[in-house]
C-alpha cells in the first residue's frame, strides 16, 4: 500500500562514528515495511557489531566478502539483483572514492558495483575531507551517473569542530529513500499543490490572529504525494516542521500570501489540496508599532474577510480540488455545505474535538465526501495513512 512496503533496501554502512544513525535508519526502514539487508565494511563493524543490525532488521548483516557460511552463492550478486534501492549511510571519503572509481574492495563497494538499482549516498566526514578537490571530484562523478547525494549537513562533528560534514538526519534520509522509490508511482508526471498550517494575521509587530493548526496533516499529504511520484509543492504557514525532502516548500505567513503562492503553483497543477487552516478574518489595519499593554484593555479590532483561496484558485478544467472541513459540531452537514458552496471535487471532514484526531496529534479520523454524494468514513489511522487514502481518491479523479 505504501511505497516502502516489501521493498528491498540494501543499506551499505561504512566506518564512521555516524554509524549509530545507521542503526536507527535500519530500524525505521524495517518498521515502515521495507526488507532491509545490511552490508558493512570491516571498519564499520569496529564501531557497531553486525548483530546489532540483525537485531533491528531481522536479517543477517554481512561484512566479510570472503564469508563462505552463507547458503547463497555470491551473496553480493544476489543482494544487488533483488535491491530496489542501494543506500550508503554513512559514506566515508574512502568508500565514496571506491564507488566513483569502481573499486570493489569490500562488501559495500562490491555490492554497489553489482547492482543496477538506484543509489543514494549520504556522506559523513570532517569538512576538510569533504571539501578536498579529490572528494569533490568523486562526488561529481557519482552525481553524473545519477547517484543521489544527500547531505552532508552543517553542525558539530565528532572532532569537536563545526562545519559541513555531519551525516543527514535519519528522517531526511528516509524522505530521500521514499522520494527515489516513488519516482515510478501512480502520480508520476503529475503536479500536486498542498497547503498546510494556520495562517497568522498581524495585529501589530508582536501579536496576530491565528489558530491551533500544527500543519501535520498538510505535511503528511505532501509527503504521500511525493512518495507516489508527484511533483509536490507545499505552501505552508508558520509551523514547527522541517521542509520534507524532495518537496518544493514555500513558506508564507498571511492568508493573502498563501493565496498568491497557491495561485502561482496551480498554473500547471493537476490537483490542489487545501489542508491549511486559513484565518477567516484579518485586522482591517495592523498597528505599525507594538500596542502597549495599558492600551489593550477594551481594545476593539475592526476585522475584514481574508481571501477565499479555494474559491479563487484553480477553477480551471481538469484541476482536482480538495478542501478540508474542521468542525466541532454537525460535521457532515457543514462539510457538505462547504463542498457545494466552493464547487469542490472532494472534502475531508474531521471532528476537531476528538482528542485523537484534532490538532497537534499524529492520528486522524476523517470522513470523505465527494461531489456525487458519496460518503466514506475512515477509521482512526495515522495522518500519513489518511493522506494516502485521500490521494487514492485524487488519483481516481485524475484519470476520469
Amino acid at each position: 500500500m505504501y511505497n516502502l512496503t516489501d521493498r528491498s533496501v540494501v543499506l551499505g554502512v561504512t566506518g564512521s562514528i555516524a554509524v549509530y544513525k545507521a542503526v536507527d535508519l535500519a530500524s525505521k526502514l524495517t518498521q515502515a515495511g521495507a526488507l532491509v539487508d545490511v552490508v558493512m565494511t570491516r571498519e564499520a563493524a569496529e564501531f557497531v557489531r553486525p548483530i546489532t543490525f540483525q537485531s533491528v532488521t531481522g536479517r543477517r548483516a554481512c561484512w566479510d566478502m570472503w564469508d563462505t557460511g552463507s547458503d547463497v552463492p555470491e551473496l553480493h550478486v544476489a543482494l544487488a539483483r533483488r535491491a530496489d534501492i542501494l543506500v550508503v549511510a554513512p559514506a566515508t571519503a574512502t568508500v565514496i572514492a571506491r564507488l566513483a572509481l569502481g573499486l570493489a574492495e569490500e562488501m559495500v563497494s562490491l555490492t554497489a558495483l553489482a547492482t543496477r538499482a538506484p543509489a543514494l549516498v549520504c556522506p559523513a566526514m570532517d569538512p576538510q575531507m569533504y571539501e578536498h578537490p579529490a572528494t569533490q571530484g568523486h562526488v561529481e562523478t557519482l552525481r553524473s551517473r545519477g547517484v543521489l547525494l544527500v547531505g552532508p549537513e552543517e553542525g558539530r562533528l565528532a572532532s569537536g569542530h563545526r562545519g559541513r560534514g555531519r551525516l543527514s538526519e535519519v528522517d531526511t534520509i528516509m524522505g530521500a529513500v521514499r522520494y527515489v522509490l516513488g519516482r515510478t508511482g501512480d502520480l508520476a508526471g503529475k503536479t500536486v499543490v498542498v497547503s498546510a498550517g494556520g495562517t497568522q494575521e498581524p495585529i501589530d509587530p508582536v501579536r496576530y490572529l491565528g489558530n491551533h493548526s500544527s500543519g501535520k496533516m498538510g505535511f503528511a499529504l505532501a509527503e504521500a504525494a511525493r512518495d507516489r511520484g508527484a511533483r509536490t509543492v507545499l505552501v505552508t504557514a508558520p509551523v514547527a516542521l522541517a521542509d520534507p525532502y524532495g518537496v518544493e516548500t514555500v513558506r508564507v505567513r498571511r492568508a493573502a500570501e498563501m493565496r498568491d503562492a497557491v495561485a502561482a503553483a496551480c498554473g500547471d497543477a493537476h490537483a490542489l489540496i487545501m489542508a491549511a487552516a486559513v484565518a477567516d478574518y484579518q485586522p482591517a489595519e495592523a498597528a505599525g508599532q507594538k500596542i502597549k499593554r495599558e492600551k489593550l484593555e477594551g481594545l476593539t479590532l475592526s476585522l475584514v474577510r481574508t481571501p477565499d483561496i479555494l474559491a479563487e484558485a484553480g477553477r480551471r478544467p481538469g484541476l482536482v480540488r480538495v478542501g478540508f472541513a474542521a468542525e466541532s459540531d454537525e460535521l457532515l452537514a457543514n462539510a457538505r455545505h462547504k463542498l457545494e458552496a466552493k464547487g469542490l471535487d472532494l472534502i475531508v471532514a474531521n471532528d476537531i474535538t476528538a482528542p485523537d484526531a484534532g490538532f497537534a496529534v499524529d492520528t486522524n479520523r476523517v470522513t470523505l465526501l465527494d461531489r456525487e454524494g458519496g460518503v466514506e468514513e475512515l477509521p482512526l489511522m495515522t495522518k500519513y495513512e489518511a493522506a494516502w487514502r485521500i490521494l487514492d481518491r485524487v488519483a481516481e479523479r485524475m484519470t476520469k
